[in-house]
């Protein structure tokens, strides 16, 4: 089962706990968070038109702030510009962002252990891993690159 299938069985039961109903604005932008993976607002509303070309941009803002606020998505910042958006999975990750291409790939936290704890450790610092970006060259663009 795909992290789509998880928040599905999540939307209506946690919005229905904080008072809120799963309006088609907020399932257009859950289902487009979903597909996308990671993508910015923008991103996310050009998905969203396809099927509803009435919402606005301002629309999706407040959906993913409202999202965000209720765990059912994340956001990251991956370079200059927007934040990207993606679905809150059961598990945190790391993000690798390629420079040449812009591809996104996801790595687990254990890969940054030797930081966080080194982090912890001597300046106290709690690393929210989720929000970790290393940036770099993919496998792809490192070998084009000889």
């Amino acid at each position: 089962m795909g992290r789509e299938g998880r928040v599905d069985r999540d939307w209506h039961s946690e919005l229905r706990a904080r008072g809120y109903r799963l309006t088609p604005q907020r399932q257009l932008v859950l289902e487009a968070v979903g597909r996308r993976g990671h993508a910015t607002p923008e991103e996310i509303a050009t998905t969203v038109r396809e099927t509803a070309s009435g919402v606005n941009i301002s629309t999706v803002y407040r959906t993913l702030e409202l999202l965000e606020e209720l765990g059912l998505v994340q956001h990251t910042h991956l370079g200059h510009g927007a934040p990207t958006y993606s679905v809150a999975s059961d598990h945190e990750h790391v993000h690798l962002v390629c420079r040449v291409c812009g591809g996104i790939d996801e790595a687990p936290p254990e890969v940054a252990r030797p930081i966080v704890e080194e982090l912890a450790a001597t300046r106290g610092f709690q690393v929210d891993v989720g929000h970790f970006a290393v940036f770099g060259r993919c496998r792809g663009c490192a070998e084009a690159a000889g």
